[in-house]
């Protein structure tokens, strides 16, 4: 048996009352996923553990089996491992955000979502001028960018700027959880603040203002951490081979630490105008040589990001139409059966704009399998499903399992 697990970030919701109280997974037309979760058996699983944000990092770790809490280290080591970026004893990794302010707040996470061409400038431009031999920022994809700090200290509260949009950036920088720390918040800071007033007058956003679009005025630096230990996946299950194909430096750290391929895929921008049949033609060829394929698809948890319904609605669909619908077919041809997952990391709810901790709903069809009663798959049909709530660990286990 083989293996795939199909990850549409943030596709599940809350129901919405413009909308006769459905949620977009109900509105969207999805009759592959159906018709996967009428041969397959169902349930609700809890990603987040108790007492953790509800982050897409620990939320795919959870997914993949990871024992959370023991292993974390920070969103920033992840993405590290992804760009390639080593990280010694006693550097300090954080996830640095291109943010756009306006009139006093937090206006959105992403800076209007901004290319790579021009984030890479603005990137470079901030060495330059903020850089040195303690802090040092790496590029990465639009707004998502690496900041590492020598000798800095994890023990910061730090606010993720898509948790907070709308809201007085003064109210959310970093504060030191103990003393020892208060330098290391103090330095980042005084580099928030910097920026703010060398990227403002920064040619790149000169003409983002002069096109009517949100300036990357301000870094945002969150979730800090060392070097993780992380087993692989053939360590926890035996998997021998495996592959991870996502757009987001985080899912690629992740699969790096978890001993997996890491698959590029031309094309993949982690939006709704990703690369679908790419990303789903790329899963079918490293099953070819891998036990185990995780797919990521980003695009329905930005458009949750944003609070936009319909285009929620459309990336759930085109997840559908294709992505799910070529694995199935695809899949049917192979000599060995492979049994296919279809499941979000979290919530991300268009009312609220940010993740939450609500359990969610997951597929899981193993040919030869019977299928339990569940006959279309959304957030609520899911709870009559075989396998009832399940937590991080135990999904893999159900997927990996004989029965």
């Amino acid at each position: 048996m083989k293996y795939i697990i199909v990850l549409g970030d943030g596709m599940a919701d809350e129901p919405l009352e413009n909308y006769g109280g459905k949620t977009p997974l109900q509105m969207a037309n999805i009759p592959e996923i159906d018709r996967l979760a009428k041969l397959g058996r169902a349930g609700l699983l809890q990603t987040v553990p108790e007492g953790m944000h509800p982050g897409s990092e620990i939320a795919n770790m959870s997914v993949l089996g990871y024992d959370v809490a023991k292993v974390f280290e920070g969103r920033g080591t992840l993405e590290a491992a992804s760009m390639g970026v080593v990280l010694e004893p006693g550097d300090l990794a954080l996830r640095c955000n291109l943010i756009c302010l306006a009139n006093g707040n937090i206006k959105n996470h992403s800076a209007g979502h901004i290319s790579n061409e021009e984030a890479h400038e603005l990137i470079d431009f901030l060495n330059e001028k903020l850089g040195s031999e303690r802090v040092i920022f790496h590029k990465g994809v639009s707004y998502r960018h690496l900041l590492v700090i020598k000798g800095g200290k994890k023990q910061l509260a730090c606010t993720p700027p898509h948790d907070v949009p709308g809201k007085p950036w003064k109210d959310y920088l970093i504060a030191a959880k103990e003393a020892e720390a208060e330098e290391t918040a103090a330095l980042l800071n005084d580099l928030i603040h910097k920026s703010m007033d060398l990227l403002v007058a920064h040619p790149v956003n000169q003409t983002r203002q002069a096109a009517g679009k949100d300036m990357a005025n301000s870094i945002w630096p969150w979730s800090p951490g060392y070097k993780p230990a992380m087993p692989t996946l053939k360590e926890m299950f035996g998997v021998e081979k495996s592959a991870v194909i996502s757009a987001v430096d985080l899912i690629q750290g992740i699969g790096v630490y978890a001993g997996m391929k890491v698959i590029q895929v031309e094309g993949a921008t982690g939006l709704y105008d990703t690369n679908y049949e790419g990303k789903a033609q790329a899963a079918i060829d490293a099953l070819k040589e891998c036990d185990l394929v995780y797919l990521h698809i980003e695009a329905s948890d930005e458009a949750g990001h944003e609070g936009d319904v319909e285009l929620k609605t459309k990336t759930i669909e085109y997840l559908d139409h294709r992505v799910v619908r070529f694995l199935v077919a695809e899949t049917a041809k192979m000599d060995e059966p492979v049994t296919i997952a279809v499941l979000p990391d979290h919530p991300t709810p268009c009312a609220t704009t940010v993740h939450t901790k609500d359990p969610v709903p997951f597929i899981i069809y193993k040919p030869g399998q019977q299928a339990d009663a569940v006959q279309v798959y959304d957030e609520f049909a899911v709870t009559s499903g075989s396998y009832g709530l399940i937590h991080g660990r135990e999904f893999m286990e159900a997927l990996l399992s004989d029965n």
